[in-house]
């Protein structure tokens, strides 16, 4: 999917709602499902090959022009070190196709491959679906809960001008899964809201006891 129509997708899905469905993570202790996915250089990749040599962290992101996806790239530079120190292997499932998520990677200095999932396939086999209104809005102005088009288009055009546009499922939530090297579950990590980005000595913990 080109940037014109991911930019298309965000605004009709920000018009239309989100769905009532919402998140159920696939529960600490069952089996990660072992997905295929292109990673940002087109090679497709195995979720099992991340806990193959150690802990993995699945890292379902927000869409690319969601300025809570570009902190959560900034604390993942951070935390980084800590990840390794505790032999955790991060990998980044996200919304863009790959020529986008490379450009994304660039433009965040990503320090791990960044899969695509541009059908939400991954997002909702691991039970990762959307967030309410107020999950996703709960810092806008009051006008924008009732997402209309016009405001949307606003929006989106506001930031396009800063080269971030909004693209994809802006509803769609995002989730964080420890997968020990038995590839099951160890911590799943069911965000709240779009800035509630875990503790690292929760994810570096659960890998250590995995």
């Amino acid at each position: 999917m080109e940037v014109n129509a991911a930019e298309t997708e965000w605004l009709e899905k920000w018009t239309a709602g989100p769905t009532g469905t919402r998140s159920s993570l696939m529960a600490p202790g069952t089996e990660a499902r072992n997905l295929t996915l292109a990673d940002e250089t087109g090679s497709e990749r195995h979720l099992a090959e991340f806990w193959a040599e150690g802990p993995a962290l699945i890292m379902f992101w927000r869409h690319f022009g969601c300025s809570c996806g570009v902190a959560r790239a900034d604390r993942l530079r951070a935390e980084y070190e800590s990840y390794v120190h505790a032999n955790l292997t991060p990998v980044i499932v996200a919304q863009g196709e790959p020529k986008v998520a490379a450009a994304y990677k660039l433009a965040h200095d990503l320090p791990c491959p960044v899969l695509s999932d541009p059908q939400h396939s991954a997002y909702e086999t691991y039970g990762v679906r959307h967030w309410a209104v107020e999950q996703v809005l709960f810092d806008a102005p009051a006008e924008y809960w009732t997402h209309s088009r016009a405001l949307g288009a606003a929006f989106q055009d506001a930031r396009r001008q800063q080269g971030r546009p909004p693209v994809n499922d802006p509803w769609r939530a995002t989730a964080e899964f420890v997968v020990g090297t038995n590839g099951r579950i160890r911590l799943a990590y069911d965000y709240q809201h779009c800035e509630d980005y875990p503790d690292p000595r929760v994810l570096t913990t659960a890998a250590l006891l995995s």
